[in-house]
């Protein structure tokens, strides 16, 4: 790609062999904010081992009155495993293999983002982008976390258009392979990761194979756009907002600091979208606090466009959902009592599903028809949160993969929460660590 490079082979910080890795690894701190008993649960199976849940604050502890000192507890532990010796250096790339609960095995690459060369405004076109709108006022609670801490611990996963595998594939090929850098079984049924060494060789290759794919006319070509179009190398899947925490915090200090500066680029995970071991999923909506009937809510918001089709069952309503046609919007509907229904909205307005009924969600919560909005990964997991009284649940359907990387680069990101990659315990879980802080 033409002008400065966007990423560069990381510097990392490795849990010191002779740790107990099932222990030191828990999954993404973003994730399972509906559920604390999943954090309870975490927090029992690690005691007091030395683990990245002490280097952490899961969001589902966001609200805590003890804030303060929760952020206190995490930057001093940082100190001490650094001065404990907890952490070994590695320089370069790594190349991470994490075989999934039902035995599917996704590949990635350990590398640094430049954060001079991210914009997550809805008009970018820097080479590093994100897929999904950027929430501004989730980044201040975020950067109380991050400010004055030593160390970086990634669960941002980015996603390259390599449709000919040209990045990890050929990495992933390579036999013999040296003895991994970690390998060990995750908890709570998180399946299993592994890291390899990458030799200079391949190193080489990789950062060859990158700049390829994020020349301009390349880029263009592959989608269909005018040659003059800004490619775009990264497009951030998960992690967003930890992205554009680490690009605030790098605001706060670039005039000071330098351009060498550590807190300029940020450790991210690179994955290629034509992975056939990266599924999407959908994210749901859980309204809490709904008051009176959602039915009649939606009646009042889409008009004679809605129509509500009872269902039986989850089952039936999630294969009637999935039938629905294209240039239709319809999202499942449930409610306490086992109730379901198909909600089919014609004419939509908006490109996508997710767009068409967020704009419900946020009418509802202007209006106080609900307290709030909580965003789900997993079928049952809706469908037991939903059952709650003053609750209910929208079941919305995925994107398709293969038409994120096209549909960004021609409209900008789509709205927040549109997808998943994976399931909730298909999500990164922390290992990898750096510095951030001279």
């Amino acid at each position: 790609m033409t002008g400065p490079s966007c990423f560069r082979l990381p510097r990392l910080l490795l849990p010191r062999a002779d740790l107990d890795l099932h222990r030191w690894s828990v999954i993404a701190c973003d994730q399972y904010t509906s559920d604390p008993g999943y954090w309870a649960r975490v927090a029992q199976q690690v005691g007091d081992a030395p683990s990245t849940l002490h280097l952490i604050y899961p969001e589902v502890f966001l609200g805590s009155a003890d804030k303060p000192e929760r952020i206190a507890r995490v930057q001093a532990t940082m100190r001490r495993y650094l001065a404990d010796g907890l952490l070994r250096e590695h320089a370069g790339a790594v190349l991470v293999e994490r075989t999934l609960p039902d035995g599917r095995v996704r590949r990635g690459l350990m590398l640094e983002l430049d954060l001079e060369q991210y914009d997550h405004a809805p008009t970018s076109t820097s080479p590093i982008r994100p897929t999904e709108g950027t929430i501004v006022e989730r980044i201040a609670p975020r950067l109380e976390v991050r400010a004055g801490a030593e160390l970086e611990l990634p669960h941002i996963l980015v996603l390259i258009d390599d449709p000919q595998g040209t990045v990890i594939e050929p990495l992933a090929a390579q036999h013999p392979r040296p003895q991994p850098l970690y390998d060990a079984p995750l908890m709570q049924g998180g399946g299993r990761v592994r890291g390899h060494a990458l030799e200079a060789d391949a190193q080489a290759h990789l950062v060859r194979a990158l700049h390829a794919l994020g020349d301009g006319a390349a880029f263009a070509a592959r989608h269909g756009l005018p040659p003059d179009t800004p490619p775009m190398l990264f497009a951030v899947g998960d992690g967003n907002h930890s992205l554009a925490t680490a690009q605030a915090g790098w605001e706060r200090i670039k005039v000071t600091a330098g351009p060498d500066h550590p807190a300029r680029w940020a450790l991210v995970e690179v994955e290629n979208i034509h992975d056939r071991a990266l599924q999407f999923s959908p994210i749901h909506r859980l309204l809490v606090g709904v008051a009176g009937d959602l039915r009649d809510a939606l009646i009042r918001h889409f008009g004679d466009r809605l129509r509500i089709v009872e269902q039986p069952d989850a089952a039936t309503m999630r294969s009637a959902l999935a039938a629905q046609p294209r240039g239709r919007h319809a999202a499942g509907l449930v409610q306490p009592g086992g109730r379901h229904a198909l909600i089919v909205v014609d004419a939509p307005a908006a490109q996508l599903d997710v767009a068409t009924f967020q704009g419900f969600v946020d009418a509802l919560l202007a209006e106080g028809g609900a307290r709030e909005v909580d965003y789900v990964h997993g079928d049952d997991v809706l469908l037991q949160l939903a059952s709650a009284e003053g609750c209910a649940g929208l079941h919305l359907a995925t994107i398709d993969k293969s038409e994120l990387i096209d549909r960004v680069a021609r409209h900008g990101p789509m709205p927040r929460k549109s997808f998943s990659m994976g399931e909730a315990d298909e999500k990164r879980f922390y290992l990898e660590a750096r510095r951030i802080r001279l």
